[in-house]
């Protein structure tokens, strides 16, 4: 009778961390793709299969977010941080999705720095993620640091990237191409430093 009236608690940190190793996946498939781009097309559907798994996971949390009485953590940060790695992960799908769109056939060597970023930066979230479930603040901290050095790093190959399109690619459709590629690598590494910012308000709340 009185599991009626208070039902099994939603694990949502076991959540974060399924959503969050998903995120990490997407990654590995991602520079897997721009280090060889003759297999964009195979890897694209990959990604595209990942993306709809954090979908799903997205969708979940929703879902139960909006059923739970008692949460471990503040709505609204449950809500902002399974949204933000939802859209990492949009932004690696997206990437992978205009590189076999426009049917780039060579990738570049930014193309594969900003991926590799990326990759880098959600296995820190992975394990930041999880360390949120331990309650090992400190850590988390130093990997929110970390975050951010990486989003650092991500802008100077961002900006360099650019540098080099517009001064030694003379096809111009193909500088529009690269542009929309790289400008959605540096955007999810950017949504990645908005994930450390809502772990580190977490950690403030709870530390």
């Amino acid at each position: 009778m009185i599991k009626k009236f208070f039902p099994k608690e939603t694990d949502f940190y076991t959540m974060f961390d399924k959503a969050a190793r998903n995120l990490n996946k997407g990654a590995v498939l991602l520079v897997e793709m721009m280090e060889d781009l003759s297999k964009a097309e195979t890897k694209s559907k990959e990604i595209y299969e990942v993306e709809q798994e954090g979908d799903m996971l997205t969708h979940e949390v929703m879902r139960r977010l909006n059923k739970t009485f008692i949460t471990p953590l503040d709505r609204e940060d449950i809500h902002s941080l399974i949204s933000r790695i939802d859209d990492v992960l949009d932004l690696i799908w997206a990437s992978a999705d205009r590189a076999t769109l426009f049917k780039i056939k060579e990738s570049t060597p930014e193309a594969v720095e900003l991926s590799k970023c990326i990759l880098s930066t959600t296995e820190i979230i992975t394990k930041a993620v999880t360390s949120l479930k331990d309650k090992k603040y400190s850590y988390i901290q130093e990997y929110c640091i970390e975050i951010n050095r990486l989003e650092n790093a991500a802008d100077r190959i961002f900006r360099e990237a650019l540098a080099r399109l517009f001064e030694n690619t003379k096809d111009p459709i193909l500088v529009i191409k690269w542009k929309n590629i790289y400008e959605n690598l540096e955007d999810a590494t950017d949504i990645c430093e908005d994930v450390a910012n809502i772990l580190e308000s977490i950690v403030l709340k709870h530390a």
